[in-house]
Formats: structure tokens, C-alpha cells, sequence
């Protein structure tokens, strides 16, 4: 068996036992983001590392909504010098006064995800969102959380600190095969990452029309006739989620 074949099937099975795990615990986080769009509020997402890619995966993108406000602090992504992100995510403090640039409110959601959630910047971000009275989400891996100390120096993780959690299914270290003397490779947190997002804002949309709102859906911008579609939304939202339009 090729060592791909091998990958998909564990994909497949990581991603069923989310699906029927999480299910009812996505729809229910659904309908609460619901109600904060609905109220003209904002869903905010941060993630360090990799786990940034999430944020950038729901943010102006076809087929998504536009009320999606990413938080890129650049340090903490690979570009800006990859080792050093990590060492930063593991330190108390430092994302207080990034945080400070986003007007975050009681209208408002935040989504974090970290696969271990143990750093203390997922978790300080939780904190300050709920300072505001956010609604907040953590998207993370239990495994970790029942087995792995935090580095916060409250001891709590992400899954302690967030108003409610998915968990992932991603187990410890990432990596999910092993070939010979080869360190475990092939991490699953990316798929996994992707799929619960994914999920989450189609039940997100759905509750939205539910509730008698028309989702405020981006059109690819490949398709005729999508512009005019997209600039409502762009002049909608630039002033919440000003990513939208600057040096536009």
C-alpha cells in the first residue's frame, strides 16, 4: 500500500469521527454566531503558526460571508521568521497590545484555533475577547488538553478558557504516519482545521437565512456580473473589517 493510501484513509476516518463527535456542537455554535451576525456583529479569528491559515481560509473568499474579521499579527505567522513565531506564541504579554488594535465588542464573536491550546497566546486572546463580552470559540485538539500542562500561568488551556470548544481530533504531535525509523510525519491538523471551519459557516449561513436574514455571501469574483454583487458588501463592511478595502 502506498503510503498515500495509507493518508486517506486515516483522513477519512479522522474526519467521521468529527463529523458524528461535533456535529450538534457545530450547529449549536452556529446559531450563536448566528444571532451576532444577525445583531450587525462581527466573527473575528486568530490563530498562531499554521493555525493563521483558517483565518485567511473564511476571510473574502466565494462562497463565504463578508462580516469575517481576521487577526494577523505577523510576528506570530511563518513568514516573519518561523522559529521565532513559536518561541513568541509561548510568551505571556505579547499579543496585549496587538490585541488592542481591534474594536471587538459584546456584539461580536472570536474564533481561536490552536491544536495543542496550551501557549499563552490563544489563550490571552480568549481572555480579551471575553474582557469585551465577545462570545468566543476555541477550535482544539482534546488529546492535548487532557494530557499536555499549560504554559499559561494560570494553568488553563484554550478548551478552559473559551465559552465553548470543538475539538479537532488531532493527536499529540500532529503527525499521523510512521514508516520504518522515520519521525511520525504528515500532520492532519490543516485538513481537520479546514473541514471545521468549513462546516461551521455553512450551518452559520443556513441559521443566518433561517432567521429570516440574507447571508451576506461573497460571489467569486471570476463570475459575470459578481462585482456589483461584491461591493455592497465591501461598502457594508470596510468600516468593521477594514481588511477589506485598505489600499483598495
Amino acid at each position: 500500500m502506498k503510503m498515500q493510501d495509507t493518508f486517506f484513509n486515516c483522513v477519512i476516518k479522522s474526519l467521521s469521527t468529527i463529523h458524528e463527535s461535533q456535529r450538534q456542537i457545530i450547529a449549536d455554535i452556529a446559531k450563536k454566531l448566528s444571532d451576532k451576525v444577525c445583531d450587525n456583529g462581527i466573527i473575528y479569528i486568530f490563530g498562531c503558526g499554521h493555525s493563521h491559515i483558517f483565518a485567511e481560509d473564511v476571510f473574502y473568499r466565494a462562497g463565504g460571508i463578508a462580516c469575517v474579521r481576521p487577526i494577523f499579527i505577523e510576528p506570530l505567522m511563518l513568514h516573519d521568521g518561523a522559529a521565532r513565531s513559536s518561541y513568541l506564541e509561548k510568551q505571556e504579554g505579547y499579543i496585549t497590545e496587538q490585541l488592542s488594535a481591534y474594536n471587538i465588542t459584546d456584539k461580536d464573536a472570536l474564533i481561536v484555533i490552536s491544536t495543542s491550546g496550551i501557549n499563552p497566546a490563544p489563550v490571552e486572546a480568549i481572555n480579551w475577547a471575553k474582557s469585551h463580552g465577545a462570545f468566543t470559540v476555541g477550535i482544539t485538539s482534546y488529546q492535548y488538553c487532557d494530557t499536555q500542562p499549560s504554559r499559561h500561568s494560570s494553568g488553563c488551556n484554550l478548551r478552559d478558557v473559551a465559552c465553548i470548544s470543538i475539538d479537532n481530533n488531532v493527536p499529540i504531535g500532529d503527525a499521523i504516519l510512521t514508516y520504518g525509523d522515520c519521525t511520525p510525519f504528515t500532520p492532519i491538523s490543516s485538513i481537520n482545521g479546514i473541514y471545521l471551519i468549513q462546516a461551521l459557516f455553512s450551518d452559520l449561513i443556513k441559521s443566518i437565512s433561517d432567521a429570516g436574514s440574507n447571508p451576506p455571501v461573497f460571489k467569486s469574483g471570476n463570475i459575470v456580473g459578481s462585482s456589483e454583487h461584491n461591493e455592497v458588501l465591501l461598502a457594508r463592511y470596510k468600516d468593521q473589517v477594514p481588511e477589506l478595502t485598505v489600499n483598495y
